[in-house]
């Protein structure tokens, strides 16, 4: 019996995780969920799995909580609440699923004691991928990506040898606006951008599949993940989302790892690994698919990618200072402050006015996170 952890338990990662657990009440036992400000979904997760602990946004919140659930369990609040909890609960397995940077020090806390990560926050390895691979190797934690691209990557790589590894391959659906032309992106409005045609995800994380700035992390991601330099890692356009990323090796064979998009897949795999447990999640049938199609990403429409696999090749800060500004910048789109077009806008002029910290300490990629956002607001 695994005890699991899980930051952010009623975004889509959490409830998927939730899902999975629910199907296998004889393997996993929830220990601790959080939640910013659903507390009515955190409530009603509670009274099914009753926690140990529970973390919230705001102190009004965490009281309202205590009042209800009469003493029934630990409440906690914001960002010192999640970290004295992944500190001090007892747990085999965190899933970091929170959105943003609020995920990095509740995550660090874990590697720490040591534990399993099963990563779904991009972000951590994005802005502190240096500290993050160097803690985790220090307190021998594992690391296993939840995400469908680096959880297929992972799978691929498994009784492989490095060197042997050519080329890694992240699949990416295109998004709503593949077919579109650059110039139709300045007038495309947020709920258009909210349509994913594969996923249903939260509204950050979907812009971020819009613009391809989500591409743009996983490569950073993966780089830390699995030690490929720029060179070696690759984004191709995979509309149907079936191949959810591949491996080229240097004979020139692909192994690929394909399935029907469904985010228990991935999230099962992290929990169970290295066992595979039999599950009724997903049924893949290739003669109904037909076709599957590959195209290269035009970088001049979405200028993320390119900021991207700049950024992972200056490292330092500067893929603090990408996140953060494209974290501002969504925010801003999603408000109707800007249009689609600025957000790599903003990252750009972001990453040319904050100073890049080279091997960064975790006091300095805090600061430079406030900067840059502070820096960002004002832009437009």
């Amino acid at each position: 019996m695994k005890k699991v952890f899980i930051l952010g338990s009623t975004g889509s990662i959490g409830v998927n995780t939730l899902n999975v657990i629910r199907r296998f009440p004889e393997k996993f036992q929830i220990a601790g969920l959080t939640a910013n400000s659903n507390i009515e979904l955190l409530e009603k997760q509670f009274r099914e799995f009753q926690p140990a602990v529970l973390v919230v946004g705001k102190k009004t919140e965490a009281e309202k909580l205590r009042n209800n659930l009469n003493g029934s369990c630990e409440v906690l609040e914001s960002q010192k609440g999640l970290i004295d909890a992944t500190k001090n609960s007892e747990y085999d397995i965190l899933v970091s699923s929170l959105v943003g940077f609020a995920g990095l020090s509740p995550t660090i806390e874990g590697i720490k004691r040591g534990k399993r990560i099963a990563l779904a926050n991009k972000e951590t390895l994005v802005v502190a991928g240096e500290l993050i691979t160097k803690l985790a190797e220090e307190y021998k934690a594992e690391i296993i990506p939840v995400d469908s691209e680096h959880s297929a990557i992972f799978q691929c790589i498994i009784g492989e040898k490095i060197e042997e590894i050519e080329k890694l391959i992240i699949t990416a659906s295109g998004g709503p606006f593949f077919n579109h032309k650059k110039e139709e992106l300045k007038n495309v409005t947020v709920k258009e951008a909210l349509c994913h045609p594969n996923w249903k995800m939260g509204n950050k994380i979907t812009i971020d599949s819009a613009s391809l700035m989500n591409k743009g992390l996983e490569v950073i991601e993966a780089h830390w993940l699995f030690g490929f330099n720029k060179e070696k890692i690759e984004v191709v356009i995979h509309p149907q989302s079936i191949i959810h990323s591949m491996v080229e090796f240097v004979d020139g064979s692909i192994k690929a790892q394909m399935s029907m998009p469904d985010m228990k897949l991935p999230i099962q795999y992290a929990l169970s690994f290295p066992e595979r447990i039999k599950s009724e999640f997903v049924e893949t049938k290739l003669a109904k698919i037909k076709n599957l199609s590959f195209f290269e990403p035009d970088i001049n429409k979405f200028e993320c990618i390119k900021l991207a696999f700049d950024v992972m090749e200056q490292g330092g800060t500067n893929p603090c200072v990408l996140n953060a500004s494209n974290e501002v910048a969504v925010a801003k789109f999603l408000e109707g402050k800007i249009n689609f077009l600025q957000i790599p806008v903003v990252i750009e002029e972001s990453l040319n006015n904050i100073k890049n910290h080279k091997s960064p300490d975790i006091e300095t990629i805090y600061e430079c996170d406030r900067q840059t956002r502070m820096f960002a607001e004002k832009l437009f």
